[in-house]
C-alpha cells in the first residue's frame, strides 16, 4: 500500500510537472496573444501580454518574437508587454527590395497608433536598440524612456569587432553570389545581412537631440566596440550606461536575471544624472 501511494505521488508530480510546462506560451506563434495590424503596406505580427502601463520589446537582426521570450515572461509581470516581428522578420512579411531602419521605425510608430498607444516604455537590443534611437529621435513622445542594448550609428567596420565584421562580410558575399545563381529564397536573409552593412546612418547631432532618458547597455565581450557604445551615451543628454560583465552582444539571453532587473530598475526609478 505504502509503496502504491508513493508511486502515484510520483506520477501525479510528473503530470503537474507536464502540464505546467506544456502552459509555457508559444511565443512568436500563440493565437491566444497574437494579432495582425495593417502597417504600411504589409501584415505586421505581434503579440501582447500582461498588463500595465506599455512597454515595447523589439528583437535583433534575424530574430523575432521568440528571441525576447526570457524578457516577455519577466516584463509581462510589471508591463504590458508589445513585442512584434519586425519588417522582414518571423511573421512580418517584405516584398520590397531593402530594409532600412527608418522604415521598421516607422511601421513600429503606426503599430503604436493603431494600438491607442501615445507613449510606452521601449526596450531594443542590437538592431532593434538601433531602431529605438531613431524612435526617440523621429517619433519622441513615443518613447517614455528607452534601454538600448549594443546599438551602433554607423556602418563602420572600425566600431565592430575585426572578426565579427570578417564573418559578417563573408556570409554577405556568399549569399550575393547564391541570389546571383538563382537561389531566390537566400534573398530575405540577404535583405538583412545588407540592412547592417549599409546602415544605419544616426550623427551625433540626432544623438544629442533625443529628449527622453536613456539605458545605453553593452556587455563586456560585445560585438559592437565599448568605445562606439560609450560614444553614443556620451553624445545623448539624458542617459545611463551599464556595462555587463561576463555577458556578449546576447546577455539577454545568458544573463537574463540581472539584464532584465538592470533594466526594470531604470523604468521604475525617477531619471538622475548624478555628479562625481
Amino acid at each position: 500500500m505504502k509503496k502504491l501511494f508513493i508511486l502515484s505521488t510520483v506520477i501525479c508530480c510528473i503530470s503537474h510537472s507536464s502540464s505546467a510546462q506544456n502552459t509555457i506560451p508559444a511565443y512568436g506563434n500563440n493565437a491566444q496573444a497574437g494579432n495582425y495590424a495593417n502597417v504600411n503596406g504589409i501584415r505586421m505580427y505581434y503579440e501582447t501580454y500582461g498588463e500595465g502601463k506599455p512597454l515595447l520589446l523589439i528583437h535583433g537582426n534575424g530574430d523575432a518574437i521568440d528571441s525576447l521570450r526570457k524578457q516577455i515572461i519577466f516584463f509581462s509581470q510589471h508591463f504590458k508587454v508589445i513585442v512584434a516581428d519586425s519588417r522582414g522578420h518571423g511573421k512580418s512579411i517584405d516584398n520590397g527590395d531593402s530594409l532600412t531602419y527608418d522604415g521598421i521605425a516607422d511601421d513600429i510608430n503606426v503599430l503604436l497608433d493603431q494600438l491607442h498607444i501615445d507613449s510606452a516604455y521601449i526596450f531594443g537590443q542590437s538592431d532593434g536598440a538601433i531602431i529605438g534611437l531613431i524612435m526617440a529621435i523621429r517619433y519622441p513622445k513615443k518613447v517614455k524612456m528607452l534601454a538600448a542594448m549594443a546599438p551602433n550609428t554607423r556602418p563602420d567596420s572600425a566600431i565592430i569587432y575585426p572578426e565579427a565584421m570578417i564573418r559578417m562580410q563573408n556570409a554577405f558575399l556568399r549569399l550575393t553570389d547564391s541570389v546571383k545563381q538563382g537561389y531566390k529564397e537566400k534573398n530575405a536573409r540577404l535583405k538583412l545581412l545588407r540592412l547592417m552593412m549599409y546602415h544605419p546612418h544616426i550623427s551625433p547631432m540626432q544623438l544629442a537631440s533625443i529628449q527622453s532618458p536613456v539605458l545605453i547597455m553593452s556587455g563586456d565581450r560585445d560585438i559592437i566596440l565599448l568605445s562606439h557604445v560609450i560614444e553614443i551615451f556620451r553624445a545623448i543628454p539624458k542617459s545611463q550606461l551599464c556595462v555587463l560583465p561576463g555577458s556578449t552582444h546576447f546577455a539577454l539571453r545568458q544573463n537574463a536575471a540581472v539584464f532584465n532587473e538592470t533594466i526594470q530598475r531604470f523604468f521604475s526609478n525617477p531619471f538622475e544624472m548624478p555628479k562625481s
